[in-house]
């Protein structure tokens, strides 16, 4: 199934191949979305427990292109999590990384990864690195970069930068923990990156995790606009409606992008042509006739 998708990825990437709006190296996003799932949950093995420790739901790795760029879906992977009713191993969130990268990097050269929170972890860091890509993913606030804060609030700092390295038993690199102040109110954010960014431009640099927001939207249309209903409880099944819907969502956005292109028009982020519109431009071959 998944061979399928990135198949048909490379016949849609290969449409805009010649075409100079579609930049390259491109910046992506790595995020995981949830549908949520009402049964029993026993033998049930990729249904996994939500943030809140209440819900369940099946989980799904997405790899999208975000910036000023045409926002396509590049590779998907599901994602199999350790859960109390289940004997699945602890989740190896670095390997679903490296395997979408991968399959991701058959298509398109990657200048930049950008994750959240979920993803801070210094195997995902190392396994990006090993991948030789950028990232610029928040890392959560413990001990240490506690102390870091403390110590800029004496001296009346607003932004920092502190080296680092990153050793596990698959490599080794430097990398850099940039503080800034946070967008969403008092307070400072720490970001991890293996670039050379120093404290002049760390608030500039981290600017560009704000392209990330794009995914968030992303996942609204594939599973309000293209995700079709069902009540199977096959994983199989589950899994091919939303790798479905991924790729219906690849071709809406292509479609807009060759509208775009065809009347020279601005290359943003709003679509011209509805996902409601295209639902109906594919689906209108598939009613038979009265």
């Amino acid at each position: 199934m998944l061979e399928g998708f990135d198949s048909a990825t490379g016949r849609v990437l290969s449409v805009i191949e010649s075409e100079a709006s579609f930049r390259r190296p491109v910046t992506v996003a790595i995020d995981i979305t949830t549908i949520p799932y009402y049964g029993r949950t026993a033998e049930m093995p990729m249904v996994s427990g939500t943030k809140n420790g209440e819900g369940r739901a099946f989980k799904f790795a997405t790899l999208s292109v975000v910036g000023r760029n045409i926002p396509l879906v590049l590779a998907v992977e599901p994602v199999r999590e350790s859960s109390s009713w289940d004997e699945n191993p602890p989740n190896q969130i670095h390997r679903v990384v490296r395997r979408l990268l991968l399959r991701a990097k058959d298509h398109v050269p990657i200048e930049m990864v950008l994750c959240d929170r979920e993803f801070n972890s210094m195997r995902v860091f190392q396994t990006l690195s090993n991948l030789d890509v950028n990232y610029l993913i928040p890392k959560r606030i413990t001990s240490s970069e506690r102390e870091v804060i403390e110590r800029m609030d004496e001296d009346d700092q607003e932004v920092a930068v502190e080296t680092a390295s990153v050793h596990v038993e698959v490599g080794s690199h430097p990398m850099r923990f940039l503080y800034i102040p946070s967008t969403g109110g008092e307070g400072t954010t720490v970001f991890a990156t293996n670039l050379r960014v120093g404290t002049d431009e760390a608030k500039t640099f981290c600017r560009r995790y704000s392209r990330r927001w794009q995914i968030e939207n992303e996942y609204k249309s594939i599973k309000g606009e293209f995700l079709a209903k069902t009540s199977s409880k096959e994983y199989r099944v589950r899994l091919f409606y939303f790798v479905f819907a991924v790729l219906l969502y690849n071709i809406w956005r292509l479609t807009d992008f060759l509208l775009k292109v065809g009347v020279d028009g601005e290359m943003d982020y709003t679509p011209v042509l509805t996902a409601g519109e295209c639902v109906e431009l594919v689906a209108s071959p598939l009613i038979p006739p009265d």
